[in-house]
């Protein structure tokens, strides 16, 4: 059984814990950030939008009704499973799953949405690569920033108790606000008994990146951008 630290917010926190816990491993939650919901005018998109686009599940999640009201009877393309299982509680009606990646993504849409509006629900926090690729295939995105992520930086008091006073095996990092913040905790040295011998394993390499070079040869990236493939790395001796 692995000690495992999981760092993301509720509500993927609760469904990572169990899926631990189904490998026989120990979970324990300190996020390290949260997604706050950002004011959003939904007045402001053009008149004519003839398709929806998300690329996380939080952007559904904290879209505000009077936005999902407006564009629910849109085909709305999610990036993968989680995602589309978020539009469809949203309220959006015809919901297309994706292949799990938002360049893939890009490629599947883009061609079939040349010279049409898409509604982009995304965080403040992300990468211009959707967009950018749909933009060059002549697709007209209007982004619709319906959250924000912000890092969490717990003392180290009350990393020490949430521990138990017990090192961990591995560290979850599913974000790069959430690495961020874990590469200076692993930095503390009060906390180096704790997470020094720790394997940090992250969901992508710019999460790894932003963990900073702590972690040595002790960090190891995601076949793919999925949390099965992030888990499936605690079953790697190494």
């Amino acid at each position: 059984m692995l000690r495992v630290l999981v760092t993301r917010p509720e509500p993927g926190a609760a469904r990572t814990a169990k899926a631990l816990e189904a490998m026989g491993h120990r979970p324990i939650l300190l996020p390290l950030s949260e997604t706050r919901p950002l004011p959003v005018d939904a007045g402001a998109l053009p008149a004519r939008i003839d398709a929806v686009a998300a690329t996380s599940a939080n952007a559904l999640r904290l879209a505000p009704s009077a936005l999902v009201a407006r564009l629910a009877a849109l085909a709305c393309h999610a990036v993968g499973a989680k995602t589309a299982e978020a539009a469809r509680a949203a309220g959006f009606a015809h919901v297309e799953e994706g292949p799990g990646d938002a360049e893939a993504l890009a490629a599947r849409i883009g061609p079939g949405l040349a010279g049409k509006s898409l509604a982009y629900l995304c965080g403040r926090v992300r990468l211009s690569r959707f967009e950018e690729r749909l933009a060059a295939t002549g697709v007209r995105v209007s982004a619709v920033e319906t959250y924000d992520t912000v890092e969490i930086e717990p003392s180290s008091e009350s990393v020490t108790a949430r521990l138990g006073g017990a090192g961990v095996d591995a560290v979850l990092l599913y974000s790069a606000k959430a690495a961020q913040a874990a590469g200076r905790l692993a930095a503390r040295p009060e906390l180096a008994p704790l997470l020094g011998a720790a394997r940090v394993l992250a969901l992508s390499g710019r999460v790894a990146a932003a963990f900073g070079p702590g972690a040595g040869d002790r960090m190891r990236v995601a076949a793919a951008p999925t949390e099965k493939a992030l888990l499936e790395l605690l079953r790697r001796p190494d």
